[in-house]
């Protein structure tokens, strides 16, 4: 029997059981990522804060920052020892990035951590072409994979430089396992023989499904149709205990949960079985239909959290790495486990699966018999009943405080805007910026997530906007009397900064990154925090009201993901060639945000851009709305 380790956060951040420093001293195949000048990140983080802070704030934490670092003072020895870090390791961030970001986050998975990628709907609406679908789709990830394991994965590219691609070969037979106070993570141990099982749940029902022949070869298309008709046919009933939704509670709540879960041999042995399988596909029934205004909204909703305990969230297992949804309306998506995987290497797993449906191999299934499918049984003790009713309430109300509204914008795309010289992405987050300030009359602190994959085992960072710029073409868009030719040059220069910010992010050479990295310096050795840690500006510093990010995808609609924070948004778009498309998200607890009133500014105010660059632009909100 393989054995796998359970490490206690993340062992040596890579592989289970593998100490940091000989996990790490791999020789590299991407560069090392530099450890950036403490005084250069500390003026930038000052830069950060002048549009967040009063005048007094501002000078106060000014004083913290020239006592921060003094010579002989914290913050050149913390510096000093982030070095030596740099020095014997790969990367000295992203472990400690995976563990303050993900494994320490006591939230639940759903809408707070898990994104989730929506697919196109397809073209079937029954549980025949559901079946036929996800054995493709299984095949197609499959297929993926085994260019993976065989070395033939094309390389991937971030402006001219060569990406790691380490991620790839971790997310197959991953998953996140819980803990009263933190964490760990579950991932197949390099060198030996990978789980050759995927999970497949319908119903509430879990079944072990095994996806390659004797030989090692994958099963066809065929094959797992046959397989998957199998499950189906072991799970028509209806009245089973959603388990799954356990994994969806707090998780402080979901450690003890799983404590008292995994006393019982019956449960261990399903509970492991769930945890090693490559992949979960999760066979959803049917959702009521809505309005073809709101299905772009329900659907990603759907995709997730499942729609709640009356719906499909019982058929998720949110500690897995990947799960694939295949719904019998047509409706698909995939959610992933951010503490194993970023969301650019997902699209690029879905793009190759949903090219391969088009045209799967006809290869003739070889005349050998297959084993059935498994059924995971578990004992569902008094204890472990009352847990799932618990977790079912929390979900459900978790849910409920979800806003949601989904956007695409024709006339404001990726090829226009490179068109007139600007770069992309930068336009958005201004825009987002302006947005922002049109519905709330200030900005605030924002995050747009950005991959360090250029870097060896590189994970991310977060680029903050320019206060200075934005806010200056939002003052000069709100006063009467602005002349074109200024606001263009004013969003020019926005763009410009913005543009500038993320190459240094990209570079290795980001605030929070470094900021992160000095605090858990001092924590790791046992100093007393360090007053500019515990200054307010800080917190607001952290505070995350708007975060922010891309992926780019061939073949995914959208990308979505909740708010960080309850007095918050999360957008997540995709430029396109000729339009933008993406999610808006926010608590419908907080009375000051709303989903609709962000998609309405930003939606104006791309109006208002693209009237500024001679673009089509999308039409501005009707004035009732």
């Amino acid at each position: 029997m393989r054995r796998w380790v359970l490490p206690g956060r993340v062992r040596g951040g890579l592989w289970p059981g593998t100490p940091l420093r000989r996990a790490l001293a791999v020789p590299p195949s991407r560069p090392c990522q530099p450890v950036p000048p403490l005084g250069q990140t500390l003026g930038r983080y000052l830069r950060a804060l002048e549009g967040l802070l009063e005048p007094s704030e501002l000078e106060e934490t000014r004083a913290l920052v020239a006592d921060f670092e003094a010579p002989g003072a914290e913050g050149p020895r913390l510096q000093a020892q982030l070095e030596r870090r740099a020095a014997r390791t790969s990367n000295w961030l992203s472990e400690w990035w995976v563990q303050s970001s993900f494994l320490e986050a006591r939230l639940p998975l759903p809408v707070h951590s898990n994104p989730a990628l929506v697919l196109p709907k397809q073209d079937y609406g029954d549980w025949h072409g559901q079946l036929r679908f996800a054995a493709k789709l299984i095949a197609g990830v499959l297929d993926f994979k085994a260019k993976i394991d065989h070395g033939a994965l094309l390389a991937e590219y971030q402006g001219g430089h060569p990406l790691c691609m380490a991620q790839y070969g971790r997310v197959f037979g991953a998953c996140r396992v819980p803990g009263p106070k933190h964490d760990g993570l579950l991932l197949p141990p390099p060198g030996r023989r990978p789980p050759t099982h995927v999970t497949v749940v319908r119903n509430f029902q879990f079944f072990e499904v095994e996806v390659y022949n004797s030989d090692g070869t994958p099963l066809t298309v065929d094959q797992l149709h046959v397989q998957l008709q199998r499950v189906r046919a072991q799970s028509w009933k209806t009245d089973k205990e959603p388990l799954g939704l356990l994994t969806s509670d707090h998780r402080h709540t979901w450690g003890l949960a799983y404590t008292t879960l995994m006393r019982d041999r019956l449960n261990r042995e399903s509970v492991q079985c769930i945890q090693r399988s490559l992949f979960t596909v999760c066979l959803d029934a049917s959702v009521l239909k809505v309005s073809d205004e709101r299905f772009p909204a329900r659907v990603a909703a759907q995709m997730l959290h499942g729609g709640g305990s009356w719906s499909n969230s019982g058929n998720r297992w949110f500690d897995k790495a990947l799960q694939f949804i295949v719904g019998e309306d047509g409706v698909c998506g995939v959610v992933y486990e951010q503490a194993v995987v970023d969301a650019q290497p997902v699209a690029t797993i879905v793009d190759h699966a949903l090219e391969y449906c088009k045209n799967p191999d006809t290869l003739r299934a070889p005349m050998t018999l297959l084993p059935l499918p498994r059924k995971l049984y578990f004992y569902i003790t008094p204890e472990i009943k009352h847990d799932i009713e618990r977790a079912k309430c929390n979900l459900d109300i978790l849910i409920t405080d979800l806003d949601i509204s989904c956007f695409m914008f024709e006339g404001f795309g990726r090829d226009l805007l490179k068109a007139q010289g600007l770069r992309p992405d930068s336009v958005m987050q201004v825009a987002l910026q302006l947005a922002y300030y049109s519905a709330h009359g200030s900005l605030c602190t924002t995050g747009e997530t950005a991959s360090l994959r250029r870097f060896h085992l590189g994970r991310m960072d977060l680029v903050r906007p320019p206060a200075a710029p934005c806010l200056a073409l939002a003052l000069a868009l709100d006063a009467p009397h602005s002349s074109d030719e200024n606001l263009l040059a004013l969003l020019r220069e926005a763009v410009q900064s913005q543009s500038d910010r993320t190459d240094q992010v990209l570079a290795g050479q980001g605030v929070d990154g470094h900021l992160l990295g000095l605090r858990l310096a001092a924590i790791a050795d046992g100093q007393r925090l360090p007053e500019l840690f515990l200054d307010p500006a800080f917190a607001l510093a952290t505070h995350w009201r708007l975060l922010t990010g891309q992926v780019r995808s061939r073949a995914a609609e959208l990308l979505v993901r909740g708010p960080a924070v309850p007095d918050g948004y999360a957008v997540c778009y995709d430029l396109r060639g000729g339009r933008v498309r993406g999610s808006i998200t926010a608590a419908a607890c907080c009375r000051h945000t709303a989903a609709l009133l962000l998609h309405r500014t930003l939606q104006a105010t791309l109006a208002r851009l693209a009237r500024l660059l001679g673009l089509p632009g999308p039409p501005p909100p009707a004035p009732d709305s």
